[in-house]
């Protein structure tokens, strides 16, 4: 066991610290924008929801890269490799023109929100800055997913580090204005993102045809036009893959653009508990991509008993640390509210969230860990089932029931932003069971095949 936790813990530390650098783009956007006006904090905390679920949806198609890559690595087949990323950027490019639609034209979002006009004003400005690095993103994206089935997450971390250590200077310059820039407020940390993120694409492609590391799979050895077949096998698995992100971000975006309906203190609260949750996220979410790698390549290998071994040791370490980090943030409570804001009645909406998200964290764990080792053995589907009962009929739908008041039996305490993050809560929990007992079905069935029939496991 402590061996597989030592090779878990090696490929997850660059992880944990490279999207620790990413997470730290949200903290820091939503702590200077804070200090610079409620109104610029919810339009931060309404625009970066809807970023977010488009970005999730569609990076998570190209996720489907990662196992096919990694179980491609562990039985070194090194020039499908090649082929499978070329194929993948011709995806990405098709999805950064759907995505950039659906962020420049904001409308009909934020039409469920019924923001006030100011609101958004500043919202759709912030988003269609945004709609310009999305391109950008996905192609880092393509390059991260190739790193981390090879075992190499460091070379993701460290460029992940420099735009992070780029991200604050140009954060104050153009949030707070200088040098003859004027203050623009949050479009301001929407243009720092912007350039970074274009920034990262470029040398993360520069260093897939030229880094040594990535030698073996000729990338740039030849020009290609998308095949068909490839793309459909990207998208057999990307397609469940990205829907079950969607599904798990909407869940999170709507209860944003419902809670707006409460007012700008409850939304701004909302989002500080949410960055809160997302800090915590990404430990889970690190082991989750570790251990979906390590599983992969043990696949292609052919050794499905120590996949199996190597997934359940991985569970029980992200829902130890889970239970740690939970303890932790109690203790610290007041001191990380009050880092965020000064604002007394934003301190008081966030205090009671942030006790839900201590409980919220751990199913939350449970669930990302175990679907990303579901994904590992190229199975999405009813992974996307469980996630869409869960996430969107009870998180979603009880939240809607219970912040609103609609049966009339809800308790003053539960009623607003409350009522959303308890109903999050029980329907994370729901998922996280429910995926754990589905992997035990597809491991044990695994063992009973031939190491190739992953290939028709995607189900």
């Amino acid at each position: 066991m402590f061996a597989d936790i030592r090779k878990i813990i090696t490929l997850a530390w660059p992880v944990l610290i490279g999207q620790l650098a990413i997470i730290a783009f949200g903290v820091i956007d939503t702590a200077m924008v804070g200090r610079f006006s409620a109104l610029d904090l919810a339009a931060l905390g309404l625009g970066s929801s809807i970023y977010v679920s488009v970005y999730i949806g569609l990076t998570g198609i190209l996720t489907a890269l990662q196992p096919i890559a990694a179980q491609l690595f562990g039985a070194h087949r090194y020039q499908e490799i090649g082929e499978e990323v070329r194929q993948s950027l011709w995806l990405a490019l098709a999805l950064a023109l759907l995505g950039f639609v659906v962020l420049y034209f904001p409308e009909p979002l934020l039409n469920i929100a019924r923001a006030p006009e100011a609101l958004r004003e500043r919202t759709q400005t912030y988003l269609r800055i945004l709609s310009f690095g999305l391109p950008a993103s996905l192609v880092f994206r393509v390059y991260g997913s190739v790193a981390n089935a090879i075992g190499k997450p460091r070379l993701v971390m460290v460029l992940q580090i420099g735009a992070l250590l780029i991200k604050f200077p140009l954060n104050t310059l153009l949030i707070f204005g200088g040098l003859g820039i004027p203050a623009l407020g949050g479009p301001g940390c929407a243009l720092a993102s912007l350039a970074i993120n274009w920034t990262l694409a470029l040398v993360g492609m520069l260093l897939l045809t030229c880094h040594e590391v990535f030698a073996p799979f000729a990338i740039s050895a030849r020009f290609c036009w998308p095949a068909w077949r490839r793309q459909a096998a990207l998208l057999r698995l990307g397609l469940p893959l990205g829907l079950s992100y969607l599904i798990e971000v909407t869940s999170y975006t709507f209860m944003a653009l419902f809670i707006t309906r409460f007012g700008t203190t409850a939304l701004a609260g909302h989002q500080i508990a949410g960055n809160i949750g997302a800090v915590l996220y990404m430990t889970p979410l690190s082991l989750g991509v570790a251990v979906s790698t390590l599983v992969a390549q043990a696949l292609g290998a052919g050794r499905a008993a120590a996949a199996q071994t190597l997934a359940r040791h991985g569970i029980l370490l992200a829902c130890a640390l889970a239970c740690c980090y939970g303890v932790l943030v109690m203790a610290l409570r007041p001191w990380l509210i009050s880092a965020y804001t000064l604002n007394l009645q934003v301190i008081a909406s966030a205090t009671s969230l942030v006790a839900l998200v201590v409980c919220y964290h751990v199913f939350d764990a449970l669930q990302v860990i175990t679907a990303f080792v579901l994904r590992a053995y190229k199975v999405a589907v009813v992974p996307t089932l469980i996630y869409a009962v869960a996430l969107w009929g009870v998180g979603l739908g009880g939240g809607y029931v219970l912040g609103f008041n609609l049966t009339g039996l809800t308790p003053a305490a539960l009623t607003g932003a409350p009522g959303f993050w308890l109903a999050n809560l029980i329907s994370l929990a729901i998922a996280g069971i429910g995926l754990l007992f589905y992997w035990r079905t597809v491991s044990a069935r695994y063992l009973r095949t031939r190491p190739g029939a992953s290939d028709n496991l995607g189900i």
